[in-house]
């Protein structure tokens, strides 16, 4: 199958026609998810001249396949798991304490070198257009979803180049919107459809940020 996409930046830019409706819009803020998915958001929040602001969201992967997403999450209050995959795995309850004890150490220390504080009443009662480079289980973009809506914003928009098209179906009723410019049966993984995906640095998800 050929990439649809050169790369982030080019799938981010090819996102916003799709967002014109909310340039300019008071009360309306632009996130990235860690970390791929802040470098498509700068390009939407460019064009929109809207805020940018970052989310950090780690999978949780399963117990001896850790690429796959058997959960998400963002914070100890918001943590999203795929049931399904839980029993598959037989994902114990001591289990899933212990995986999310260590993925809340890595949301701490990426938070710490984004120079992230509490940004919960800044998205309050805000309309917040979620990006990420791509959907496939969806676990991510759900346990963003669940945060978001703890926290009260009042619109939450998902903002996708590619979406797996059976995840899309499940993923919905999160989200007030969901705008893509593809959706995909053939998806084994987000990278398979861009030319270049080289994994982004905490680096420079800083940078774009401007910390």
């Amino acid at each position: 199958m050929v990439a649809m996409f050169e790369d982030r930046e080019d799938a981010g830019l090819r996102l916003c026609p799709k967002l014109k409706k909310f340039l300019n819009k008071k009360d309306c803020i632009v996130i990235g998810l860690t970390r791929g998915g802040v470098v498509t958001a700068k390009e939407i929040s460019s064009f929109l001249k809207l805020p940018l602001r970052v989310l950090v969201v780690k999978k949780i992967g399963a117990p001896g396949n850790p690429e796959l997403a058997i959960g998400a999450i963002v914070s100890s209050k918001d943590t999203y798991w795929d049931l399904k995959l839980l029993r598959s795995f037989k994902v114990s309850e001591i289990e899933k304490k212990v995986l999310v004890f260590r993925k809340l150490k890595e949301v701490s220390a990426l938070q710490k070198i984004l120079k992230i504080k509490n940004q919960e009443k800044e998205f309050k009662n805000k309309t917040v257009i979620l990006v990420d480079d791509g959907v496939a289980t969806g676990a991510s973009v759900i346990a963003a979803a669940k945060y978001l809506k703890r926290v009260k914003a009042k619109n939450i928009i998902l903002a996708a180049p590619v979406i797996a098209a059976d995840t899309l179906v499940n993923i919905k009723r999160y989200f007030d919107t969901v705008i893509y410019l593809e959706k995909r049966k053939d998806f084994y993984a987000v990278g398979q459809f861009y030319y270049n995906f080289d994994e982004i640095s905490d680096e420079k998800v800083a940078r774009i940020l401007g910390v």
